[in-house]
């Protein structure tokens, strides 16, 4: 039997089986090759945690992406960013990447003390769209996340697949 697709359930996963697992349980619903916790180390987004829906080990160009050419970027500067397919997307225009990564949909992670702690998303490679009740629970996830990660993550742990 499926897991409820809600806040308790992820809540539940994250601190039962931890983030592999909980990115696993919000990719299993969505269409999107990849599901990625990044932290905003300066210029640049580490990859903590990696779902791929096709179980590959994690690609180099998305253990480390610059800030500079990342989509993360609007996320941290509008408070989400949502586009089905990047190719289409006007605001995305002269963006390298425009075209390449086609859909992504993330939220921002904020730790406890109110500053930004990096993203949460969804993304492939193809054009997808992402129901607007999978990216309320993505909100919601990015809600619980950073007190688990706090906690666990230390900058020196190497970024591990899910």
């Amino acid at each position: 039997m499926p897991h409820p697709r809600d806040p308790g359930t992820f809540s539940t996963i994250l601190h039962t089986e931890g983030p592999a697992a909980a990115l696993a349980f919000l990719n299993e619903a969505v269409p999107h090759r990849y599901s990625a916790v990044y932290r905003l180390d300066g210029d640049k987004l580490q990859n903590l945690f990696l779902h791929d829906k096709q179980g590959e080990v994690r690609p180099e160009f998305l253990a480390t992406v610059p800030f500079e050419v990342s989509f993360c970027q609007f996320v941290l500067r509008d408070g989400t960013f949502r586009t089905h397919d990047s190719a289409e997307d006007a605001r995305l225009d002269g963006h390298p990447y425009q075209g390449v990564m086609l859909s992504y949909h993330g939220v921002p992670l904020i730790d406890d003390r109110g500053e930004l702690f990096g993203t949460l998303c969804h993304f492939d490679v193809s054009a997808h769209p992402l129901a607007d009740d999978e990216f309320e629970l993505l909100e919601k996830a990015a809600r619980i996340l950073p007190a688990y990660l706090g906690n666990r993550v230390s900058g020196s742990a190497p970024p591990r697949s899910g």
